[in-house]
């Protein structure tokens, strides 16, 4: 039994060093779920068979009573800003000058640029490849020990093999864009409130005294260097990072090493340019000479080392005015409110309009018509009111708080406020709006996906009274869409062979089309492949519904409360006759030549688009996944494949060309 505990730990170990640190997982979820459940097994009947290090840690203990505060032997230092190129290379000039009067002329300085990760520093120690604890940063002399949350996270890894009896790693924890807008919409949906932004969430989590709710959130961790260490040394700050990625450790894979001035700049200013595109927060990049001898010639001043800057990128928050709080109706009638602003100039262009969320986190933050108001935007994200300026609290004559709108501000219909729901929304299926977003759903890609059709056009074709519904797109005429402005007789010819293609889009992107809630481009495949028939699905309980992969009791009760709509089954109709797929072809579940077979699409084929090779593999019986692991039983390539199809390789899996996949699909001919 301990041996086996031994071999499942270090099985564990490594499959999640491979999922969580590299990205490359070599097994499935429920794979390293059995792994998991079998130790958990294991330890339970056996208590002495726990340790320090186990997965089974990683869970959460019971919560501490308060944070102990934690001296660190080497302080967490600040670091000086630059804001410019002149003020970059001001920073290189006063270290060549201070080497001078050390006697060393002309330093042959290479460096080390990393995004500055916008989260919480971390401090990790080791002893004897053990995690013995992690502390906040603090005060950069004293911080919190945190060890009970930093434990839950699987970006940090438990042991170090081949650490030096003392170890200490520094790091950002964060929380990435994409997991932080599935928090948030988590929480709202059960009736919490909403974090401000992703630092505030990973800050808030590590600092919880419960590790069983810093579990239950995604946090991750880069780790950007070295602190205190026993028996370990480093001639340069990139060896130590070349040492943290050998052993396990996660090391932002764009940290770069520099020769020059101008590299430095140039680097500088193109994170500056890219930091909208990332699936994380920065506020700027850290510049450090690498060699460490350098580094200690350098010293520091006050809190801050001479040898590294941080580049503060430009400020990307204003204070400005909140003139009104206005309301959008979305497609699926809830009520959206958004600012309407005094013009201000942020991050690079003037915003007059801003997001609120919606109405329970309007109210959390106490946003008043007139109130000065603090505005975000970074990047390409669509800017939003953090909160009221301090002093705005102050004032005595405040208006009074923002209260959605009795009726739907485009149809008038009486609004309701459904339980379990932070939005007030318009029942009115038929409303103005809602159709115009319904619409606009309805033709976007990955739903019906119609060249030609547009925001723009699709507004203009409503204007006109052309279409209400989805359906009426289909009854357009070459003589209606040519008095439109921009359609000549050549495009909107185009566009109605767009519209009538979009007639065989297959039955899942139908679903995900029509604008039911809750179902998505996957959500809508697999009730197509449960159901076949849209009849079936209208007659469905929402028990059987529920049976379909993905689907909750929640979720499935309301799906059968949308598909009893009588708007919605209408529209279903009127699609039916145009000629819209509202069924699966190809065999049952069970049947096919491709049953219980799982494929990995990679690459460009040169005949079937991705979607069309999808959905003959589905209809053959056979599965789809977006992952590579030893339970694919094919990987199809075609051109530029990417890394899967190494992985594929690495694990032997069987690789199939485009002639290979229609052998399969047609086994007879």
């Amino acid at each position: 039994m301990q041996r086996r505990a031994a071999e499942l730990r270090a099985a564990l170990h490594h499959h999640g060093h491979r999922y969580y640190v590299l990205d490359d997982p070599e097994i499935g979820d429920d794979e390293y779920d059995a792994l998991l459940d079998e130790l958990r097994g294991l330890e339970a009947a056996h208590p002495e068979l726990v340790t320090s290090d186990s997965p089974t840690r990683r869970v959460g203990g019971e919560p501490v009573s308060s944070l102990a505060k934690v001296t660190h032997e080497l302080p967490m230092l600040s670091l000086a800003n630059a804001r410019s190129p002149e003020e970059l290379r001001a920073w290189i000039e006063r270290m060549s000058s201070h080497l001078a009067r050390e006697g060393i002329e002309d330093p042959d300085f290479t460096y080390v640029a990393e995004p500055k990760i916008d989260g919480l520093a971390i401090a990790l120690r080791y002893e004897d490849g053990v995690l013995v604890r992690g502390a906040t940063r603090g005060n950069g002399e004293v911080g919190e020990d945190v060890t009970h949350n930093l434990r839950t996270m699987p970006t940090i890894p438990l042991t170090v093999q081949g650490a030096p009896p003392v170890l200490e790693v520094r790091g950002e924890v964060y929380m990435s864009l994409t997991d932080f807008a599935a928090l948030n919409e988590r929480r709202a949906q059960d009736g919490l409130s909403t974090f401000m932004n992703p630092r505030n969430a990973a800050a808030g989590t590590v600092r919880q005294l419960d590790p069983r709710l810093a579990r239950e959130r995604p946090l991750s961790m880069w780790c950007y260097g070295v602190g205190v260490t026993d028996g370990l040394t480093f001639s340069s700050h990139w060896d130590s990072l070349e040492w943290l990625r050998e052993h396990g450790f996660r090391v932002n894979a764009d940290v770069t090493l520099l020769t020059s001035e101008d590299e430095v700049v140039a680097q500088c200013l193109a994170w500056q340019e890219r930091r909208g595109a990332l699936d994380f927060e920065i506020d700027g990049v850290v510049v450090k000479v690498s060699d460490r001898e350098l580094q200690r010639r350098l010293g520091a001043v006050g809190r801050d080392p001479r040898w590294a800057v941080a580049w503060k990128f430009p400020p990307t928050t204003k204070v400005t005015t909140l003139l009104d709080v206005l309301w959008n109706v979305g497609k699926f009638g809830d009520l959206h409110p958004f600012a309407v602003l005094e013009p201000v100039h942020v991050g690079g262009v003037t915003v007059k309009l801003a997001t609120l969320h919606n109405e329970e986190d309007l109210l959390r933050k106490d946003l008043r018509v007139g109130d000065e108001v603090i505005v975000l935007r970074a990047g390409d994200v669509i800017p939003q009111v953090l909160s009221p300026a301090p002093h705005a609290v102050e004032r005595p004559d405040r208006a009074d708080p923002p209260r959605p709108p009795a009726r739907c501000p485009s149809c008038e219909t009486p609004t309701v406020k459904p339980a379990e729901s932070v939005f007030t929304c318009c029942p009115n299926r038929l409303c103005p709006d809602r159709q115009w977003q319904l619409l606009k759903h309805f033709v976007s890609r990955g739903a019906m996906d119609i060249d030609g059709l547009g925001e723009k056009q699709v507004a203009a074709l409503a204007r006109r009274g052309l279409i209400a519904t989805a359906a009426d797109l289909y009854r357009l005429t070459e003589e209606q869409l040519t008095e439109l402005e921009g359609y000549g007789e050549i495009s909107a010819r185009n566009t109605l062979a767009a519209i009538d293609a979009s007639r065989e889009r297959p039955f899942g992107r139908v679903l995900f089309a029509v604008g039911l809630e809750e179902v998505g481009e996957v959500t809508g495949r697999n009730l197509a492949a449960r159901f076949r028939t849209i009849d079936a699905l209208l007659a469905a309980t929402p028990e059987e519904i529920e049976a379909t992969p993905g689907v909750g009791p929640k979720m499935a009760q309301r799906i059968a409360q949308q598909l009893a709509d009588e708007q919605m089954r209408a529209l279903i109709a009127d699609l039916r006759e145009q000629g819209v797929r509202f069924e699966l072809e190809g065999p049952a579940p069970g049947a096919g030549p491709l049953v219980d077979r799982t494929f990995v699409l990679t690459g460009s084929l040169p005949e079937l688009t991705r979607e069309e090779a999808t959905q003959r593999i589905l209809a053959a019986g056979g599965r789809v996944t977006s992952g590579v692991s030893k339970k694919t039983d094919y990987v199809v390539a075609g051109a530029s494949p990417g890394s899967k199809l190494e992985k594929a390789e690495r694990l032997e899996v069987a690789v199939l060309d485009e002639p290979g996949l229609l052998a399969l699909l047609d086994p007879e001919d």
